[in-house]
């Protein structure tokens, strides 16, 4: 996978390089996402698909990247060591350049929600962008765990980013019968067994299971097409369910609007202080 600079008002757009042509392009939006199964995948008109998107989606929301083409030799994102950090370490080693455009964001009007099972989802008016999120799992390791970020680039690169994706060996087991997961260890991947992490070094945060869910949420909810304001919460939630809100979201042209530059209110840390649009250098 390889990342590379684009115009003003370009977005982020997967490019398959192993093919060739308009089928081989594929815009990070949610109205392309095509499968939810744990991961968020893209797919075009063309039925070319890309998988596992979320964390690099979070890496460059966090990173407050607006244009990019991101290159992928395959059908899939590279899973590296199952967080965003590795993203974020190649963005900064590459640099950003800063564009001749202001920014723009989403500003959320009115709440809105979204249900599947247990599960739920809100998107609410707020001067800032913030995620409010809480997991429950019948598990000693992980129980229930709740946590509160107002989100800038400072705070996504300290507290966020290291989160890793994480999972139960029995299902790491039923999945590899199934033929799936076969690149999935302990190098990409928190394992819980019992009341056991197996991972050498254990967790990299006590709460890592409900950073990682953070993070998943924010890469999910950067296929908005831009940074949003507002308050995001959620209970149980996951790719489908993100998805579903933003959905829900822009099917009500009452319920946001878009805002630019000096109108963004946003964390005095967060790079939106000058507003102006960003590409990967």
């Amino acid at each position: 996978m390889s990342l590379h600079p684009a115009d003003i008002d370009t977005g982020i757009i997967f490019r398959r390089a192993d093919l060739r042509g308009q089928q081989a392009e594929i815009a990070a939006h949610f109205s392309n996402v095509s499968d939810t199964r744990l991961c968020t995948s893209l797919s075009n008109d063309a039925g070319t698909t890309i998988a596992t998107v979320e964390h690099l989606m979070a890496a460059l929301a966090g990173c407050e990247i607006d244009n990019a083409v991101i290159e992928v030799a395959g059908p899939e994102v590279p899973i590296m060591d199952g967080s965003s950090e590795p993203f974020v370490f190649l963005i900064e080693c590459a640099g950003v350049e800063e564009q001749a455009a202001s920014r723009r964001a989403i500003q959320i009007l009115k709440p809105k929600v979204a249900h599947i099972g247990e599960a739920i989802t809100k998107l609410e008016p707020a001067d800032v962008f913030s995620i409010e999120l809480s997991i429950e799992y019948d598990n000693p390791v992980i129980g229930q765990q709740t946590k509160t970020v107002a989100m800038c680039a400072d705070t996504f690169k300290s507290e966020i980013c290291r989160a890793r994706t994480f999972g139960f060996l029995e299902d790491v087991e039923a999945m590899r019968k199934a033929g799936l997961a076969h690149g999935g260890s302990l190098d990409n991947a928190v394992v819980v067994s019992g009341d056991k992490v197996l991972n050498d070094g254990g967790l990299r945060y006590d709460d890592e299971f409900v950073r990682h869910k953070i993070l998943d949420s924010l890469g999910d909810l950067y296929l908005a097409g831009g940074p949003i304001i507002g308050r995001f919460s959620g209970h149980r939630t996951g790719h489908q369910i993100n998805n579903k809100l933003l959905r829900a979201l822009f099917a009500d042209t009452s319920a946001w609007t878009y805002v630019t530059g000096v109108d963004v209110p946003l964390p005095e840390s967060s790079l939106w202080a000058e507003a102006p649009a960003v590409a990967v250098a």
